[in-house]
């Protein structure tokens, strides 16, 4: 049986994971959106007093990816009553492109279906074009899209896609 890609993050390692995304989202989006918004967004959306906010208020699940004991990435999952919202699913640099990112996927349909959910959905900004490649390569489709003011000045202008499980 493979080994479990997502680790739950545990709150002593909350700080760790501040960290991480910091770098992550810095290296994914700061030549789509510059380093001003993507150091505004990860203030406000990924600082330890908001990953822990959303577990708190709003049951977010927060999870580490590994591969062979190394932390490669993260994701963040929000079950509703009927599906299963992916907030979050970033990984280092050096593997994306090699698959990876697809065994995450399937192991978090895998987890929408253990939850009894009919679906996963997700917001993918529209200039993502790798990341756009890559859910609908997994098979998600595109129902819609959005645009939300997140203060600042700022605004997130997403796709919204899902794959139902």
């Amino acid at each position: 049986m493979p080994q479990k890609m997502l680790v739950l993050a545990r709150p002593e390692e909350h700080a760790e994971l501040a960290q991480l995304i910091d770098r992550l989202w810095h290296s994914a989006y700061d030549g789509l959106l510059g380093p001003d918004q993507v150091a505004y967004m990860t203030q406000k959306f990924q600082s330890v007093p908001a990953i822990e906010e959303q577990i708190r208020s709003d049951n977010y699940l927060y999870f580490f990816l590994e591969k062979e004991g190394a932390r490669i990435g993260y994701c963040a999952l929000r079950p509703e009553k009927e599906k299963l919202f992916l907030s979050k699913l970033y990984l280092v640099d050096e593997l994306r492109g090699r698959g990876v990112g697809q065994l995450a996927l399937a192991e978090i349909a895998d987890a929408a279906r253990r939850m009894g959910l009919s679906a996963v959905y997700l917001t993918v900004n529209k200039g993502n074009a790798r990341a756009v490649r890559a859910y609908e390569k997994f098979g998600f489709v595109r129902t819609d899209s959005t645009v939300t003011d997140i203060g600042g000045g700022y605004v997130m202008d997403d796709y919204i896609y899902e794959y139902e499980v």
